[in-house]
């Protein structure tokens, strides 16, 4: 994955965090993960219903007398209330920061991000389950921005994937060369005990059943 060209200031949060949301899911689809545009369809529906209610609104207001269109435009103020009421919650209440829903064969992943005030971390929760019957598992982990932006700003795809695959099972199963068992990148860390043991039994016949039936165990 080309890592972006454009410069970030590196004193601001919103668009580091901003960059590194865009990149996140464009790495996992090169990895052949399926993602799930649930959550942005249904934001997008909300706001063109709303924005369609507006807008019919204005023409019924423009064309008809104010006697005829009292009635209707009450209702439709109505409307459009609820649907920006469902659409805020549901930015902050359903997507509450995911930035990306979908799967790698039969295991779902769900990852949301954060920032803190003041703070040079960037933080990811990941929720991932091995089947649609079992369990969802959830972890955080964090890792400063400087660890995949050098000094003038520029985003470098390596080590954010490396960090990526290094603290996420199913990431690091799909990629095991990023996962690094060798050695640990600068600011990324080293593998997980979870990853390394999804990377190594992935390269054994019949090693990813054996990586899933251990995440199963342990939950």
């Amino acid at each position: 994955m080309a890592a972006p060209s454009a410069k970030i200031s590196k004193y601001s949060s919103p668009d580091l965090k901003n960059t590194t949301d865009d990149v996140l899911p464009t790495y996992l689809n090169s990895l052949k993960f399926t993602q799930s545009h649930t959550l942005t369809d249904v934001r997008l529906l909300l706001g063109f219903v709303a924005v369609a209610i507006a807008g019919g609104t204005f023409y019924f207001d423009y064309t008809h007398r104010w006697e005829a269109t009292k009635g209707p435009t009450l209702w439709a103020a109505l409307a459009y209330f609820a649907l920006n009421s469902a659409l805020t919650y549901w930015i902050w209440g359903v997507e509450a920061g995911t930035i990306f829903v979908g799967s790698k064969g039969n295991t779902e992943i769900r990852i949301s991000s954060r920032t803190e005030k003041f703070s040079p971390l960037y933080h990811l929760t990941i929720r991932t389950r091995p089947s649609p019957s079992s369990c969802w598992t959830t972890s955080e982990i964090s890792a400063p921005f400087t660890a995949w932006f050098d000094a003038e700003g520029h985003f470098v795809a390596l080590p954010f994937q490396q960090f990526l695959a290094r603290n996420i099972a199913v990431v690091g199963a799909a990629d095991a060369g990023k996962a690094g068992l060798d050695a640990a990148a600068e600011g990324v860390g080293a593998p997980s005990a979870a990853v390394a043991a999804a990377v190594s039994g992935a390269d054994r016949p019949g090693g990813e059943a054996k990586a899933k039936g251990g995440r199963t165990q342990k939950r």
